[in-house]
């Protein structure tokens, strides 16, 4: 079991029984899974875009990712139904928490500039998305073998009622939010 799973299982768990009042601890929020969403608008030009985009996103993730077609015919981007135009992959479990870890500690304090995460990215029903610029930020990434730098999407879909609950939970995770 990772450090994070354990922390999760014991201090999160009691933290936010404290602060919400709940009358079982089944009821507190987690983390039900992480979404990475990398897309290749240049795909449908060149199939190795695509190709580079996926290496890239199994190296982050440890996991293979799976390809995502277009799902309208829109003609002043000359993109055809079905036509591949990025990648995604679904973390649940033990990979899930891993990358939490590798994401909170040793990704986000290499963006240049950082003063954390926005905390106004939820949506309403306790789910947190975050843009990243460069894949570049994970050390797993080499620089020298990437063919283009591309920007990502991580959805952090938890099972929180409201935003303040998510918020709460991302931050006992570690999550650094701006103030």
């Amino acid at each position: 079991m990772s450090r994070i799973k354990e922390i999760y299982n014991t201090e999160i768990i009691d933290a936010m029984v404290k602060k919400f009042g709940y009358n079982n601890k089944l009821a507190v929020p987690k983390i039900e899974k992480i979404v990475i969403n990398m897309g290749v608008g240049e795909a449908k030009d060149n199939a190795k875009a695509l190709e580079g985009a996926l290496k890239d996103l199994e190296t982050i993730s440890g996991q293979k990712p799976v390809t995502t077609k277009a799902k309208k015919s829109v003609a002043a981007f000359k993109l055809r139904e079905g036509m591949p135009i990025g990648a995604k992959v679904t973390l649940r479990g033990q990979k899930m928490y891993d990358f939490i870890d590798r994401l909170i500690n040793l990704s986000l304090p290499r963006v240049r500039d950082f003063r954390g995460v926005n905390p106004n990215a939820f949506d309403g029903r306790g789910n947190y998305a975050l843009g990243i610029k460069e894949q570049l930020i994970f050390p797993e990434i080499e620089y020298d073998k990437i063919d283009k730098i591309r920007g990502m999407d991580i959805i952090f879909v938890t099972t929180a009622q409201s935003d303040e609950e998510a918020r709460e939970l991302l931050t006992l995770f570690g999550m650094p939010f701006t103030k």
